[in-house]
């Protein structure tokens, strides 16, 4: 187990960075703010991830002092455009339609703000989906799985299960949380 110098809290609200994080045995506390996370036009789809992921380190800063507090932020793209969380099923659908039979990439922004500094980094991972039928999707779309997750899906769910075909880069990074690359920079900077 890491044996960190400060306390750690996570601020995100998702369950599944909770769970993974929960899976490094690390000690931590919970706590979030909400943060507003409209991108700029002139912020590059790459780089859209790691300006979230500083924007909720920005806001949550004030939380403790001589505390690590830990933001993410994940984004899926394809053809250059970032597929968000969808509104509403018929998104959803589009969006799904869209990664049927294509690589996209997501990518994880991670910020830690300690006493006023910021250390940010983002990790990129490539995924590609075979070909999803209508019913697939559709079946997909109806559990209601992917409503809160960028590009529609989650990888560890059915829809990942039967239509993602290969990744190159960190399965975790995709559900949310670069775990190996987290963890090596906790380890290398603040045990």
């Amino acid at each position: 187990m890491l044996a960190l110098t400060y306390p750690v809290i996570l601020a995100s609200a998702s369950p599944r960075r909770k769970e993974l994080f929960t899976k490094l045995n690390i000690p931590f506390s919970v706590h979030t703010l909400p943060v507003k996370e409209t991108i700029p036009d002139e912020i590059p789809a790459k780089e859209a991830a790691i300006y979230l992921a500083q924007r909720k380190g920005q806001a949550h800063r004030h939380l403790a002092k001589n505390t690590l507090v830990i933001t993410a932020d994940t984004v899926v793209i394809a053809n250059n455009q970032i597929l968000g969380k969808p509104l509403h099923p018929a998104q959803a659908k589009v969006t799904l339609s869209q990664l049927s039979g294509h690589t996209h990439q997501v990518i994880t922004g991670v910020c830690i703000y300690l006493n006023e500094q910021m250390y940010s980094f983002d990790v990129a991972t490539q995924v590609s989906f075979g070909t999803l039928s209508n019913q697939e999707i559709d079946y997909y779309v109806a559990t209601g799985q992917g409503n809160d997750k960028a590009g529609a899906y989650g990888i560890q769910e059915w829809i990942g299960l039967v239509g993602i075909q290969s990744i190159k880069g960190s399965y975790y990074n995709v559900m949310g949380l670069p775990t190996f690359e987290l963890y090596q920079f906790l380890k290398n900077n603040f045990q």
